[in-house]
């Protein structure tokens, strides 16, 4: 579960790690009345749960509460990058010295720990590890070793000397953060360095193990805060696992194995996945329709791929619910259904005599995947 940056904030906070003093508002008013308090001058922050704010208009100083509420109404009920915005922060402006960046994170190819900083913090990350990944340290934390002495004296090495034993106590602080709140990412861009010398993280981004959100419950109330996806929300009243993500084509399989894989093959078609959903073992009519339903809520999906591989379930009972499906569920958009394993024949079979206009059957996942891009990009055009 990524967090609101408030969220990440109060977390910091909690484990003894400095950050400015932050006010939340919801509308432009709320907005005004924080500067005030903060002394008349803040910054007005976006808050989703993205990163790339900075760039995006998404982090705004202001120098009075007509300004803060000026720029509240502009960022309140827009939408940033897909997400919607609903609140902001109001910060305090602080005398910077330095920026620094720092983040620790799982790293799942070697099943440790990750921890990263520079010298060169506020800006974007990605292009500095491109341009010049020399000015990035970079140090992987066995979890059964912990964060050590050595570790910490290697990250902070790039740093201005006087930043160097605030800096680490920071990072002491995020690995604590993580090991306790299982948490597997913490990033702080800007780290900073004040003018009196003091360490404090002027930005954060957190991101919790969803599977172990019942061990924290004060971080799952956290999500009564977000905003709530329709579609997301129908699906996890269904118990279905569906995943939004920025493409046209929509994807129903059943199993994540094959879900993941039919999101590659439709990449190397040149279309991309709009969202995927896993039905898992079932595929009746009534699983079918709601899947279609969750799927086709989604106003960017121009064409749908269902790839079912029959194993202890029967392809032509999954045929015959993505019939039952359509009589319930309007599809506007073509269905490219691809059937493979047990009954496939039979499936395909059923599919080819009901001649519905909105579906085309593919016996191969990789003919399916070119016609379900061919038919988006299609539309798109």
């Amino acid at each position: 579960m990524d967090l609101y940056e408030h969220h990440g904030k109060e977390l910091f906070r909690a484990h003894g790690i400095e950050t400015p003093r932050g006010i939340v508002a919801e509308s432009a008013e709320g907005a005004a009345e924080a500067t005030r308090e903060l002394g008349g001058s803040s910054v007005v922050k976006i808050q989703v749960q993205i990163g790339g704010r900075g760039k995006g208009g998404g982090v705004v100083l202001v120098d009075s509460p007509e300004r803060a509420a000026e720029e509240a109404a502009r960022m309140l009920g827009s939408d940033f990058m897909g997400h919607e915005v609903t609140q902001v922060l109001v910060e305090e402006l602080l005398p910077i010295a330095h920026e620094f960046y720092t983040s620790m994170l799982l790293d799942r190819s070697t099943g440790d720990y990750l921890a990263m900083m520079t010298a060169e913090g506020g800006m974007d990350i990605e292009e500095l590890a491109r341009t010049r990944p020399q000015a990035l340290r970079r140090v992987h934390v066995d979890a059964m070793l912990g964060l050590r002495a050595f570790h910490v004296r290697e990250l902070i090495g790039t740093l201005p000397v006087g930043a160097r034993e605030g800096a680490g106590d920071v990072l002491r602080r995020i690995y604590e953060l993580v090991r306790e709140r299982d948490a597997t990412l913490v990033e702080v861009n800007p780290l900073v360095q004040l003018d009196d010398g003091s360490i404090v993280a002027l930005d954060s981004k957190v991101t919790v193990d969803d599977n172990a959100l019942f061990r924290h419950p004060d971080i799952e109330a956290y999500a009564e805060a977000f905003p709530i996806d329709p579609v997301q929300a129908r699906a996890n009243e269904q118990g279905l696992q569906y995943v939004k993500l920025e493409g046209n084509v929509g994807i129903i399989g059943n199993g994540a194995g094959l879900v993941m894989s039919t999101l590659d093959v439709v990449a190397r078609a040149g279309a991309r996945a709009a969202n995927f959903l896993d039905v898992g073992g079932g595929a009746s009519a009534d699983q079918m329709a709601t899947s279609l339903e969750v799927v086709l809520g989604d106003p960017s999906v121009k064409a749908v791929l269902i790839n079912i591989f029959g194993g202890i379930t029967r392809c032509d009972l999954v045929a015959e619910g993505v019939l039952g499906a359509l009589e319930r569920v309007e599809a506007g958009v073509p269905l490219v259904v691809r059937l493979d394993g047990t009954n496939a024949a039979q499936g395909r079979a059923i599919l080819e005599a009901a001649a519905h206009p909105r579906i085309v059957s593919t016996a191969t996942m990789l003919e399916a995947a070119e016609r379900a891009a061919s038919l988006a990009n299609g539309a798109a055009a």
